[in-house]
Order: C-alpha cells, then sequence, then structure tokens
C-alpha cells in the first residue's frame, strides 16, 4: 500500500504520517507534499491511489489538485483533513467527486481514533466517511430555512463574481424572471431584507451585496470556492466571445 499526505504545514504533514503509519501498518510507502500541484506531480509519477489532502494550500487548493488527479485516475480515494467545515467545499467536492470513489472529508480538529477510522475506513474498506459536523453543516447555519439547489447556489456563486441578472440568465440559459425568482428565494432562505424603517425613503441596503456578505459568514462561500469559479467565469467569456471586463 502507498500512501500520499498533502499538505502544506510541516507539522501536520509529520502528525499524518505518523498517523497513517499507526493506521495502517501495511501501507510500505509514504511520500509528502506541500502543495497541490507537487501532489498532482507525485501522483502522476508513483501511481498513488490513496491520499490524504488537506484543502487550504496554494499555490493550488486541495479541490483543484483532487480534481486533477480524479480525472486522471478515477479510482483514486481520497480523505480531506481540513481546518474548516465549509458548505462551499462539501459542495466542491461533490462536483468532482466520480461516482463509485471511496472518499472522506474530516476536520483537524477530529480526535486521532477518528482519523484512524477515516483511514481505514475509505483507504481499506473503500468506504466513504464525512464528519457529522460537516453533514450537518448546512442545516445549522440557515436553521429552519431550507437549504439551497444546485441552481440557487449557482446564481450565489455568479452574483459574488459581480454578474448582473442578464449575464447570468444567459451564462445558465435561464430566462430573467427564473433568476430572479432564484434572487428571491436566496434572499428568503439567507434572511436578507430590508428592514422596515427606511433613511428618507431609501434602501438601507443592496440585497446582492448582503446575499453575498451573510454567505461567508456562514460558510456558504470561501476563497477557494471564489477562485474556481472565477477561473470557470474566464472560460465562458472567452468561449461566448465576450471579453472579461479586468482585461
Amino acid at each position: 500500500m502507498k500512501v500520499l499526505i498533502v499538505e502544506d504545514d510541516p507539522l501536520h504533514r509529520s502528525y499524518l504520517n505518523e498517523a497513517v503509519r499507526a493506521a495502517l501498518p501495511e501501507c510500505d510507502l509514504i511520500m509528502e507534499a506541500e502543495d497541490g500541484v507537487a501532489a498532482e506531480k507525485l501522483a502522476r509519477e508513483h501511481r498513488f491511489d490513496r491520499i490524504v489532502m488537506d484543502l487550504q494550500m496554494s499555490p493550488k487548493n486541495g479541490i483543484e489538485a483532487a480534481r486533477t488527479i480524479w480525472h486522471e485516475r478515477p479510482d483514486t480515494s481520497i480523505l480531506f483533513w481540513s481546518n474548516y467545515a465549509d458548505e462551499a467545499n462539501v459542495r466542491g467536492i461533490a462536483r468532482i467527486v466520480p461516482d463509485g470513489a471511496a472518499y472522506g472529508y474530516i476536520l483537524k480538529s477530529a480526535s486521532d481514533e477518528r482519523l484512524r477510522l477515516a483511514l481505514r475506513a475509505i483507504f481499506v474498506e473503500s468506504q466513504c466517511m464525512i464528519d457529522r459536523e460537516i453533514r450537518g453543516l448546512q442545516q445549522r447555519s440557515l436553521g429552519a430555512a431550507r437549504g439551497f439547489t444546485d441552481s440557487e447556489y449557482e446564481i450565489l456563486v455568479d452574483i459574488a463574481l459581480g454578474l448582473t441578472d442578464r449575464a447570468i440568465a444567459s451564462r445558465r440559459h435561464l430566462s430573467l424572471r427564473s433568476v430572479q425568482n432564484r434572487l428571491q428565494s436566496l434572499y428568503e432562505k439567507l434572511g436578507v431584507y430590508q428592514p422596515s424603517v427606511e433613511s428618507h425613503g431609501e434602501a438601507w441596503f443592496n440585497l446582492r451585496a448582503r446575499a453575498v456578505t451573510v454567505a461567508f459568514l456562514r460558510k456558504l462561500l470561501n476563497h477557494a470556492a471564489l477562485e474556481r469559479a472565477e477561473a470557470e467565469l474566464s472560460g465562458w467569456l472567452k468561449r461566448a466571445g465576450k471579453a472579461h471586463p479586468e482585461h
């Protein structure tokens, strides 16, 4: 058995190395990478099919690296290990995981025993293992509100990127009314609204900007998610023959 550890913090790499050796005595090779770029290279050269992957890394984060690795070898088992229980990460992983792949997502605050169980479940028993805290993230962050549909979440990302309603409609192949209906649904689920008392008849909030702020505070969006979304937007603009507003 071979295991690749991908983690940018040297102390965490050392801890994971010891944890893998303790949990997987059948492992005869452990290699380490300090970012997603190095992870892709080592996974390709040494054909690793078992990987422990941090999520927040630079210049390439864990989800980006996992997407490349899974594209090349969809049977690879990956345990994502992160400080953060972000819904943005949960959705990002769900978008790229191949059908039937064994994977997991646990927090760095998990106990040694929890990490041991995750390593054996994913790498030996080919099972998926997601921390309960991460599974319940959306329900806790939104209270009694319903969760977002994929279409609503896409529009949340689009308004965070600064797209207008018409641009979103074009990109997502929706009518303008459909986009506006989804925006209203987003505002309701996020609890974004105008206060009943307005100053001189003017609104206190820009609801789009407020929705993005609330989404960040509730960990529905994060920097890595927007980096991925910005790259996808650039690709769409090129395909659509539109100039990027910053270029």
